[in-house]
């Protein structure tokens, strides 16, 4: 049942007249009642969150989680993950209260793609040769990890939300297996985009990995008349225009908190650092006030979490790669020194090979924190961890060419 004071929440979307940013929702609409389900958000952050969400699901998964999940909304990095987890979803072996016996598959998959790097060489074939950055990318998402499998590859329940940003409408762009959405535009039902497509398309951060096109009639997408709001007309219904799903929602927020009692968010997301002496030339002070631009909509999404569950609107748990597992007061949680964590919460936003000791460091502190955060805030009687993932604990120990290796 839902609690009294848990308020009832409404989608409201923009009128067909654009001059006005709201409509009323007419009374016989009724309120969306929350459904008393989980739902996981998985951030973005280039490799940096793909491999820390990788431990963020290995605890999951130690801890019967997996199975109890009804939604996997991501973002970026942390849809490549999402992407790996939902290919492999039926193999896994994963029960409503167990374990995965075979959750090493996804672990394997997703560290294969980070000890490569694909960022810098798809940009310069983007530049210099055919094609676009984007379709270099999602080839190469495609040739490591997906080989050709579309949305209708993926698990029925849970339901994996893709999210990317329509530059064109200005607003979430959502991929799944059950539609293609984009609530201006409309819907697509049971749409065969590649996989490697719609991760490439949430992972287009900007400027140099955006944008990312969708050509509808390439994948035979047809929209279902009536289904969007006001821009379901040429040329938004022939090609979308799509960048990082982190430049609207860098949590992958929305499509859970609008329809779930219980959320969950792993936060691997970047961190503007104050800056004495700005630049002043146009190019770099520009992008100085979109980092600014995007720093305050990641706060004011984390502000909004974080708020609900103190007012019990919410139940759940948030943790991020920023965290102080001490604040948590959890008891026998994994050590985790907030000097180590705050080094690898700096590893640069890229799609750049990681070290065999960043991977690890990652992983052992997405899974440490998520099980401190669990533990203290979904349910106390869960049981501790005997040990991180992988022996070197947190601390990454930088040599000459580990460093180098950032350059």
């Amino acid at each position: 049942m839902r609690e009294e004071n848990q308020p009832q929440l409404v989608e409201v979307h923009e009128p067909e007249n654009a001059s006005s940013p709201t409509r009323v929702t007419p009374a016989n609409e009724g309120p969306a009642l929350l459904k008393d389900a989980i739902g996981l958000c998985l951030s973005g952050g280039g490799y940096r969150a793909m491999v820390f969400h990788l431990g963020t699901l290995w605890r999951l998964n130690e801890l019967g989680y997996l199975g109890k999940l009804d939604r996997i909304s991501s973002v970026s990095g942390g849809s490549i993950t999402a992407g790996v987890l939902a290919l492999h979803w039926k193999d896994l072996g994963i029960t409503p209260n167990g374990p995965a016996p075979r959750f090493s598959v996804v672990v394997d998959e997703v560290r294969k793609l980070a000890s490569q790097t694909i960022d810098i060489g798809s940009i310069l074939e983007g530049v210099f040769g055919p094609g676009t950055v984007s379709d270099k990318i999602h080839s190469a998402y495609d040739h490591v990890l997906f080989h050709d499998a579309t949305l209708q590859d993926l698990p029925d329940t849970p339901r994996f939300v893709i999210n990317a940003t329509n530059v064109q409408s200005c607003v979430l762009f959502r991929f799944s297996k059950p539609y293609l959405r984009d609530w201006r535009v409309g819907e697509v039902k049971n749409p065969r985009v590649p996989l490697s497509v719609a991760v490439a398309a949430s992972s287009a951060f900007p400027p140099l990995l955006s944008p990312a096109e969708l050509d509808f009639q390439k994948y035979g997408c047809a929209f279902t008349p009536g289904s969007g709001a006001d821009l379901q007309k040429d040329p938004f219904t022939k090609k979308a225009i799509l960048t990082d799903g982190g430049v609207y929602d860098n949590l992958g927020l929305e499509t859970v908190w609008k329809s779930y009692q219980t959320v969950l968010v792993s936060d691997a997301g970047g961190h503007v650092a104050p800056e004495e002496s700005p630049h002043h030339d146009w190019a770099r002070h520009a992008y100085r006030i979109l980092d600014v631009v995007d720093n305050q909509v990641r706060s004011l999404r984390k502000r909004q979490v974080i708020q609900a569950f103190q007012l019990s609107q919410r139940k759940g748990a948030y943790w991020g790669i920023r965290t102080d597992i001490r604040n948590y007061g959890t008891e026998n949680a994994l050590p985790c020194d907030f000097t180590d964590t705050t080094a690898l919460a700096l590893i640069p936003t890229r799609l750049k090979a990681l070290t065999e000791a960043e991977q690890e460091c990652l992983i052992n502190w997405g899974y440490a924190v998520c099980d401190a955060a669990m533990r203290k805030h979904v349910d106390a009687s869960l049981p501790a961890p005997a040990a991180f993932p992988y022996a070197r604990g947190c601390r990454l120990e930088y040599s000459a060419a580990t460093a180098g290796a950032h350059i």
